[in-house]
């Protein structure tokens, strides 16, 4: 497949995927809020999650195992950008082993820095009920383990099964 090819088609997977996430954080008391709501909600969350890491995990099996060294979590960024850009909410990659090869991934929030510990003690999830500009929302943070050899590419001396970090989420409860 020819470049431009694969960048366009990558440029269609992202923004299909991005039209699904969160907004600016706000941290406040915890609302309460309709258990049928929030279920549908945490639902959400994991279908987000599914079809973020199906992505990351085949774009980078097609662009970095096929010489395009673009690592794939750039074009995650790009996607959480579009996404709260066109309001569909927040998303943000966090890094877990306390040496993220940028520092704006470090966990910032309280929340992530919960989620972190958390998934370090081995939890796979992790989520609190707040709200965001007066309103209820859900946030969720799920592990981002080394998938595949090709992650320790960027990752230098990960192994396959360790911890590299959380996808965080925030969506409104509706």
């Amino acid at each position: 497949m020819r470049s431009s090819t694969r960048r366009i088609l990558l440029a269609v997977v992202a923004a299909a995927l991005a039209a699904v996430v969160m907004g600016p954080r706000s941290w406040a008391e915890k609302p309460k809020v309709d258990e049928a709501a929030l279920e549908r909600t945490r639902t959400t969350v994991k279908m987000l999650d599914d079809l973020h890491k199906g992505y990351v995990v085949n774009i980078t099996a097609t662009y970095v195992e096929g010489q395009d060294k673009a690592p794939a979590a750039k074009v995650m960024k790009k996607v959480f950008k579009h996404m709260e850009e066109k309001g569909w909410g927040s998303g943000r990659l966090i890094d877990a082993t306390g040496e993220p090869a940028n520092a704006a991934n470090k966990p910032k929030s309280d929340f992530e820095k919960a989620a972190v510990e958390q998934m370090k003690k081995g939890k796979t999830y992790y989520e609190e009920v707040a709200t965001r500009e007066g309103k209820p929302v859900l946030r969720a943070a799920t592990i981002v383990p080394v998938v595949m050899k090709q992650c320790s590419g960027c990752h230098l001396g990960k192994k396959e099964g360790e911890l590299l970090g959380a996808i965080v989420y925030e969506l409104p409860i509706k």
